[in-house]
């Protein structure tokens, strides 16, 4: 499919890039786009929630009271999950919450997503970024200039490049990223995704470049 390359004024420049139709024209897998989020997201998470045993809160180890003859219920020691500061039964512990995803699956959600934006029209190509040295405001008139700059945005470039990095990393609703960085979870998260001439010739390049 062709697709119109704008200037960094929002003009088309009379160029196209022809997109592959195996990673842009797709129906979309809703269910490995959502496992892939999941994912994501599971990974995210730090697991670090903890509660303290009967065997690790302060206290005595004595037993209260003998075990039989009191007329009241036997015990233990102090510690016993049943008293105020006793020990917690059953709480959480520290694990891991990411889980495996088949390379497949993960390349099917991510070429979803690429798909979705496509028919959604919330896919543009722009001319190389070049900034002489970081301009945040520069970067905001290129947003301005696309209509984009009330939208959450993932720009995409070919590789890293430090000035522009700097100049969009202040901007709140924007991302900018690597091409091999590019993962499902922001591709869905964006409202409009905006891939660099370069980065989107690399698709016509390489066969698996969604997949890097």
């Amino acid at each position: 499919m062709q697709a119109d390359v704008l200037n960094i004024k929002g003009e088309k420049t009379g160029r196209t890039i022809e997109l592959p139709e195996d990673i842009f024209g797709v129906e979309p897998n809703e269910h490995a786009v959502y496992l892939a989020v999941k994912q994501y997201l599971a990974a995210q998470r730090q697991g670090t929630h903890k509660v303290k045993t009967r065997a690790e809160v302060k206290g005595a180890s004595r037993k209260l009271h003998r075990q039989k003859g009191t007329g009241g219920a036997r015990k233990g020691n102090i510690r016993n999950p049943l008293y105020k500061g006793g020990g917690t039964v059953f709480g959480p512990k520290p694990h891991a919450y990411d889980f495996k995803l088949n390379r497949k699956v993960k390349d099917l959600a991510k070429i979803s997503a690429l798909s979705a934006k496509v028919k959604e029209n919330n896919l543009m190509i722009v001319e190389d970024l070049h900034f002489a040295t970081p301009k945040t405001k520069e970067f905001a008139a290129i947003l301005d200039n696309l209509k984009v700059s009330d939208k959450k945005a993932v720009v995409v470039i070919p590789e890293y490049n430090d000035n522009v990095y700097i100049s969009s990393r202040n901007i709140p609703s924007v991302l900018t990223t690597m091409l091999t960085d590019l993962n499902t979870y922001d591709l869905v998260n964006a409202d409009v995704l905006v891939f660099t001439e370069s980065a989107a010739k690399i698709f016509t390049e390489e066969d698996n470049a969604v997949t890097a």
